[in-house]
C-alpha cells in the first residue's frame, strides 16, 4: 500500500522477516491503491486511479495505474494540508520527486513510496518481495487481510496535527501525517507507543 498507516508500521517495525506478496489478487475497499491525511475539513482519502478500475481480480504486481494528473493532485493536497505542520517543509523536496516520477504499476509507487519512509526515518525494514502467492502462512502475522481502521474513535496515542483543533484528532493516519508533526522523532514515537497503537486497532 502506498504510505502505509502507522498501524501497519507498529505492526512491522521489529517483524523478523516481512513478506511483501506482488502475486495476491487486488482487493477492493482496502488501502491497496490509497491513503488517508488530515485536512482542514478532516478525513481526506488519496486514491491512486487505476487502469480497469477496483473491481478487477488481477495480481498486485499486474495492476496498471491510470493515466492523468493524479500525482499533481495528490502533490498540491499534500501541501495545502501540511505546509504549516513543524516537519513539511524538512521532507518535502525529496517527497515532491515521487511526484514527478512517472509510475505505470501500483506495486512500483507503492514500494518507491515505502522505500522513501525508509529512507527518511533511518529504519530499514526487513522485508522481502515474494512474487509466489500463498495463501497462508504459519506463525505469520497476515497484513493482506487487515482493513486498517482510520478515524477519530479509537483510543489512539495522540500528536500534534495541523487540524487537530476543528476536526477533532484522527487516528491511523498515513505514516506522512505523523512524520510531518514529530519528524526524527518518529521512530520513536512509535516504539514508544507500539502497545497502545496496536490495542487500540485490535
Amino acid at each position: 500500500m502506498p504510505f502505509p498507516p502507522i498501524s501497519w508500521w507498529a505492526t512491522t517495525i521489529d517483524t523478523d522477516v516481512l513478506l511483501l506478496d506482488k502475486s495476491e489478487h487486488f482487493q477492493k475497499m482496502t488501502l491497496r491503491n490509497k491513503y488517508c491525511i488530515a485536512g482542514a475539513n478532516g478525513l481526506i482519502q488519496l486514491s491512486i486511479p487505476l487502469q480497469n478500475g477496483r473491481n478487477q481480480r488481477a495480481a498486485m504486481k499486474d495492476i496498471q495505474i491510470a493515466p492523468g494528473n493524479w500525482q499533481v493532485q495528490h502533490w498540491r493536497t499534500l501541501t495545502a494540508a501540511y505546509a504549516r505542520s513543524p516537519y513539511f517543509e524538512y521532507y518535502a523536496q525529496s517527497l515532491q520527486v515521487l511526484f514527478e516520477t512517472p509510475f505505470q504499476l501500483l506495486v512500483d509507487f507503492n514500494n518507491a513510496s515505502l522505500l522513501w519512509l525508509e529512507k527518511v526515518l533511518k529504519k530499514q525494514l526487513n522485508k522481502t518481495i515474494t512474487e509466489t502467492y500463498n495463501k497462508t502462512y504459519e506463525n505469520a502475522t497476515d497484513l493482506r487481510i487487515t482493513k486498517f481502521k482510520v478515524n477519530n474513535a479509537v483510543k489512539f496515542p495522540e500528536y500534534y496535527q495541523v487540524f487537530s483543533d476543528r476536526t477533532d484528532f484522527i487516528s491511523n493516519l498515513s505514516m506522512l501525517d505523523l512524520l510531518f508533526s514529530e519528524g526524527p522523532a518518529t521512530i520513536a514515537w512509535i516504539e514508544e507507543n507500539k502497545e497502545a497503537i496496536l490495542e487500540a486497532v485490535g
